[in-house]
């Protein structure tokens, strides 16, 4: 029997909708706005916090488990200086908090739900953000954030999905704009606020505000509840799940490798965000006539402009569609791999353009706009096809797993972020925008070869599942 326990579409009450959306769509959206608030203040703080202050003498021996951690660390890939430590730790963090998703999508699909996975994800980030605010704490505070964000992330982007009709193709990946959306003005509020308090009052200060914003998102999560679509029954009443056909495991091949793909351009980005601020407190001109810039608001910046331009790309997209020229779901990728590329190389442009001077601070300023953009032409809607193409009974486990990529991609940074200070920073970053663009072009050569077959075995998927 084929599963189907796990709902595609909610109705939204008449008069309900929002922004033309199921309401449900709001809850969530908000939830991930104060969460990623939160997580995106901390982490614009994190590299800059260990580099500048807690890996330095005189903080670094009160950090419990401290010793044990960096010789396991370098047991692997060697001795690390100061800022080579700082990446790597940014790199081990990043990346491990998309991987506990899997984990955390197996928990909501098997025995807890989404809902409760996802309130558990919210106490154990409360907890690791308030941790973070202390010196001894800061190993203990990364884990607790890292188990948190596994029971969140994937399934909050999984009920969004489940708000939409398998065939809805526009409206979904509209939907999941408006949740990006969401997530981007957290992303942007959160360095901006945490950045500032962390530069006027202390690092610390900065860490204890993202944990309080966590008690924003749990308040609206659970505002929300009835509004979300309904899970199935667990425990002993739960549905069994069917194996997998031939034809759905293939579907799930060809998503990783459209991920596959994808990730070249996250590689690039999430550099930015690790050697970039190192790199941007370094070598960019920070001062201006109302003082100087906290390195953190860059990483702000490319988040402001992730909202801003939504309206822009709806409607481009929309005037697009009526023409019949929209993109698909690999092509807006492929798009976003190619404004990635830009961005990493406006970095190279800078330091070519200053020399042995400190860079303007309008290349950073492009670069991130260039970033920003292209971040929304891509993750919204790579989560918008891996929610719309994955078999019924994986959706929380895929949409886990479309995270993965931000696993390898901290992983990969960490250590590529280690080797920054042995290469001219033209090169490095010249070769981040090569990475980035090698994605897109692999789309452009094989993505109507993908989309034929994906199609081709959903319909065999279709023509074989019984009457609901």
């Amino acid at each position: 029997m084929v599963d189907r326990a796990i709902p595609m579409a909610v109705a939204a009450p008449p008069g309900r909708l929002f922004l033309g959306h199921p309401p449900g769509l709001a809850f969530l959206a908000f939830t991930e706005a104060w969460e990623r608030f939160s997580f995106y203040g901390m982490r614009a703080l994190l590299v800059l916090y260990l580099a500048q202050e807690l890996l330095l003498p005189g903080h670094i021996e009160n950090v419990a488990g401290m010793d044990a951690y960096r010789s396991a660390l370098e047991s692997v890939v060697g001795p690390l200086s100061t800022q080579a430590l700082a990446s790597q730790t940014f790199g081990l963090y990043a990346g491990l908090v998309y991987f506990t998703p899997v984990f955390g999508g197996l928990i909501a699909d098997r025995w807890l739900g989404a809902r409760t996975t996802v309130l558990i994800g919210i106490a154990l980030m409360t907890a690791g953000h308030f941790f973070m605010a202390f010196e001894w704490a800061v190993l203990l505070a990364l884990l607790l954030l890292i188990l948190g964000s596994g029971c969140l992330k994937g399934n909050i982007a999984a009920q969004v999905g489940h708000l939409y009709p398998r065939e809805d193709e526009s409206r979904r990946s509209r939907g999941f704009t408006l949740f990006s959306t969401g997530i981007n003005i957290g992303a942007f509020l959160g360095p901006l606020v945490c950045g500032l308090l962390a530069q006027v009052y202390g690092w610390h200060v900065g860490f204890a505000t993202a944990g309080v914003c966590m008690l924003f998102a749990a308040a609206i999560y659970l505002a929300g509840l009835k509004h979300f679509a309904p899970e199935p029954t667990r425990g002993r009443q739960r549905v069994v799940h069917a194996a997998l056909t031939g034809p759905e495991w293939q579907v799930i091949a060809l998503i990783g490798v459209v991920l596959m793909f994808g990730l070249t351009q996250t590689l690039a980005y999430d550099q930015m965000f690790n050697v970039g601020l190192i790199w941007i407190s370094e070598r960019v001109a920070l001062g201006t006539p109302l003082g100087s810039v906290p390195e953190a608001w860059f990483a702000a910046e490319d988040a402001l402009v992730s909202v801003l331009v939504v309206p822009v790309l709806i409607a481009v997209w929309g005037w697009q569609a009526r023409r019949g020229g929209e993109p698909g779901d690999l092509g807006k990728i492929a798009i976003g791999g190619v404004l990635q590329a830009m961005a990493s190389g406006i970095f190279a442009l800078g330091e070519l353009f200053a020399g042995d001077g400190p860079v303007p601070i309008g290349f950073p300023v492009a670069a991130f706009i260039c970033s920003g953009t292209g971040f929304m032409y891509m993750w919204p809607t790579t989560l918008a096809l891996v929610s719309r193409r994955s078999p019924a009974k994986t959706v929380a486990l895929m949409m886990a797993l479309a995270y993965m990529t931000g696993f390898v991609s901290g992983l990969v940074t960490g250590y590529i972020g280690g080797t920054y200070e042995a290469q001219p920073p033209v090169q490095f970053w010249a070769w981040q925008a090569v990475l980035a663009i090698s994605g897109s072009v692999l789309i452009w050569l094989l993505g109507p070869l993908l989309r034929r077959r994906m199609d081709r075995l959903e319909a065999e998927t279709d023509s074989v599942l019984p009457a609901a």
